[in-house]
């Protein structure tokens, strides 16, 4: 099936991370040209660009929770290539430690907020100017399965991800439309947002080795197993396909294997008679 993205301008924030470079991946399958942007994964970056030298690519480094960086980002991206047909919004932090809301630091809460909303809010900004002149262009936004079910010692991660897939996702589904409006020819601007749950990349490496870890969180899931950043990547260049997703937007798609939450207790946890 022909996605139709050949030589079409992905820009892909966080390309350095796990998911980023996967997508990255699958697009350059396509025939897509790249923006791949990073912030401290300089050499893992270079890995990639090197490893996708059939395809003409640009990295970009920057630090999106700064406005400057977030404008120089786009500005070197219409500089290689005069457009920006597909923005995926992946770049985001996490703190691998779990703390409880009301133990958590002040200072801990605005940086995740920063990092996760801030940013994604800066990029996504500079894009819809661009999208305001060239009058085409779709979003695809990357949460986690921590906006739907939310995620006991991650409130600020779920919160800032909730924030993503649920009020931004259906209010720039609608400003797009207005931005790029469709035409006889053309479907139309879109944003459609993806919500990974556990995927096998490095920052998870250590949770992903703990054997109690493992069977607590696939016991959660119709399909007990871990996603491949492949996974991820098939969801997002589906959805920026203009031609194969003409009609979906405003579309917020968990790849979990099916989960329906996560475990609360551990067995052992729990007292039969109080129940």
């Amino acid at each position: 099936m022909d996605t139709k993205l050949a030589d079409r301008v992905i820009l892909i924030t966080g390309a350095s991370g796990g998911i980023g470079s996967g997508i990255a991946r699958v697009f350059a399958g396509e025939g897509a040209r790249l923006v791949l942007h990073y912030h401290r994964g300089r050499e893992r970056i270079k890995a990639l660009q090197r490893d996708l030298k059939d395809v003409e690519s640009l990295t970009v480094c920057g630090d999106l929770s700064k406005e400057a960086d977030t404008r120089n980002l786009l500005r070197q991206a219409i500089k290689r290539f005069g457009r920006v047909d597909t923005l995926v919004a992946n770049a985001g932090s996490w703190e691998a430690s779990d703390v409880f809301l009301h133990e958590m630091p002040t200072r801990q809460w605005r940086e995740t907020i920063d990092g996760v909303l801030t940013i994604t809010y800066f990029v996504v900004r500079e894009f819809f100017r661009l999208i305001a002149t060239q009058k085409t262009g779709n979003l695809t936004l990357v949460a986690s399965t921590a906006a739907i079910f939310g995620e006991a010692g991650h409130a600020d991660y779920s919160a800032a991800k909730a924030a993503v897939a649920y009020g931004l996702t259906r209010t720039l589904k609608n400003e797009i439309a207005r931005l790029a409006p469709h035409t006889r020819e053309y479907c139309g601007g879109r944003v459609n947002c993806v919500c990974p749950g556990w995927t096998i990349v490095p920052r998870l490496a250590a949770k992903l080795r703990n054997e109690q870890t493992i069977r607590r969180v696939t016991a959660t899931m119709a399909l007990p197993q871990f996603a491949r950043p492949e996974d991820i990547a098939n969801a997002v260049v589906f959805l920026s396909s203009d031609s194969l997703a003409r009609h979906i937007t405003g579309q917020i798609l968990m790849i979990a294997g099916g989960m329906e939450g996560r475990q609360l207790w551990e067995h052992e946890q729990i007292e039969p008679k109080l129940v």
